[in-house]
């Protein structure tokens, strides 16, 4: 079971890092985005939430700074997902089911994310900090 759960950190925590590392790689085509979404300061928040992502991603693939990582990825799904997919807002109905999609697919991670939660500290397989 210690490996299945460490399993679960690298899947969950590794998507996080993929996300963030794309945030930082494409900072000028997700700015135009962010941008088209009335976010205020569209690059440096793009380049935030990269940093958001990676250390957040990092924390639970590694197990450190758990609550901090945590808390990050969590104040990111909330904003990303309530500004950026308002697919109730949407007419084209492609573009509508891509917000839709978006914004439960984010509901679902951060519930993932708040389980880990109850997971008692310091996680098994972990580099304890």
């Amino acid at each position: 079971m210690d490996y299945l759960f460490l399993l679960g950190r690298v899947l969950l925590g590794g998507y996080f890092i993929k996300n963030g590392y794309n945030h930082l790689k494409n900072l000028n085509i997700l700015t135009g985005y962010a941008q088209s979404k009335d976010v205020p300061m569209p690059k440096v928040a793009v380049f935030v939430t990269g940093l958001v992502l990676l250390l957040g991603g990092l924390g639970i693939v590694l197990g450190i700074y758990i609550k901090l990582s945590i808390f990050l990825l969590s104040i990111f799904l909330l904003f990303v997902t309530f500004k950026m997919h308002q697919y109730w807002t949407v007419s084209d109905p492609m573009q509508k089911m891509g917000e839709h999609v978006n914004f439960y697919k984010n509901l679902g991670l951060l519930g993932a994310v708040l389980m880990l939660l109850a997971i008692p500290l310091p996680w098994v397989l972990s580099l304890v900090w």
